[in-house]
């Protein structure tokens, strides 16, 4: 087993405390999942002072790890049985499950913190923690927002599921790849912040690409349009960060051909989440529910590896009546 000096575990019936916890810099961090998101997180680590060990069923992803100071795993268990703290950002619920399953199946480090960063139902945020529980080792929930701009910034929001002690022992790294650090309460919670932001994310593109869209047709210049939603109450962080029209922010995957950013898969993924929590705890969403739809039309027609903002392109290209 690793020694930490720092980090000692206490059991008191059956909790667990944890006391004199650090995750400052110069701490060995794994890390699970190197795309659009992940890879910028883990690169920021690096740049933190941490001892990096890096996993991904992408070898192009990994090399680039690698070639920043990372160390390159061999599996799942390599990653956790040679960190301090472990830090996994993964597409959906199975990958999430099927990953942690795998990498505890052996034990772990009962000192090892887990920290998941996809976004997933809570139910099984909670499922995954008991799992990691009963090996010995410590879980939280720790979703992002943001998207790859604030990933590649180290501006995330992350939203974090846990004990108070919890929230606190690994506050420290998340700084590293974050600028908001907020406990959202239990296990869990910090996916059910994360989701029902999401839905709002989701809800107002939407939004914002059908007004651009009515606008241009009426006649309005996009920019001109643009600004004043800017400095309106349409302002949203859509229309000032991830504009869905191509030419009017600069930074956008629309300037690209929508090509990075939040994929529309995951878009949808997580608006199917929203709607599968609704419907649990008997919550009305029409306009969720409603988004959730049309990115399906999105996915149905082809553009479910662009930027989420491509609705815009798709509304766009609906035959004017």
């Amino acid at each position: 087993m690793l020694s930490l000096r720092v980090c000692s575990v206490l059991r008191l019936g059956d909790s667990m405390a944890l006391r004199h916890m650090s995750s400052g810099a110069g701490r060995r961090v794994g890390f699970i999942g190197l795309g659009n998101m992940g890879g910028h997180m883990a690169s920021n680590l690096i740049k933190k002072g941490h001892k990096l060990n890096v996993y991904d069923i992408s070898a192009p992803a990994c090399s680039a790890l690698k070639d920043k100071g990372a160390t390159v795993c061999k599996s799942y268990q390599d990653v956790a049985k040679s960190s301090e703290f472990v830090v996994t950002m993964l597409p959906n619920n199975d990958i999430v499950s099927e990953t942690y399953k795998e990498m505890v199946s052996d034990g772990v480090n009962s000192e090892t913190i887990f920290i998941d960063s996809s976004t997933i139902d809570p139910n099984v945020s909670q499922a995954v923690q008991k799992l990691v529980k009963s090996k010995g080792a410590t879980f939280v929930d720790a979703p992002v927002s943001g998207g790859v701009p604030g990933a590649a910034a180290a501006t995330l929001t992350f939203m974090v599921g846990g004990t108070e002690a919890e929230y606190k022992a690994v506050k420290d790294l998340l700084e590293g790849m974050g600028k908001k650090i907020t406990h959202c309460g239990g296990y869990g919670m910090g996916q059910a912040a994360k989701i029902c932001n999401n839905m709002m994310l989701g809800i107002s593109m939407v939004g914002l690409s059908e007004v651009m869209n009515l606008a241009i047709r009426l006649g309005l210049d996009p920019k001109t349009f643009g600004d004043i939603v800017n400095s309106s109450t349409g302002r949203c962080w859509a229309s000032e960060v991830n504009s869905p029209v191509p030419g009017l922010v600069p930074t956008a995957p629309a300037n690209f051909g929508y090509a990075g950013g939040f994929a529309t898969n995951l878009m949808t993924k997580d608006l199917g989440l929203a709607s599968g929590v609704a419907t649990s705890s008997n919550t009305p969403i029409p306009l969720g529910a409603l988004a959730h739809q049309v990115y399906r039309m999105v996915m149905a027609h082809g553009q479910g590896d662009k930027d989420f903002s491509v609705v815009y392109d798709f509304l766009k290209n609906q035959e004017k009546k």
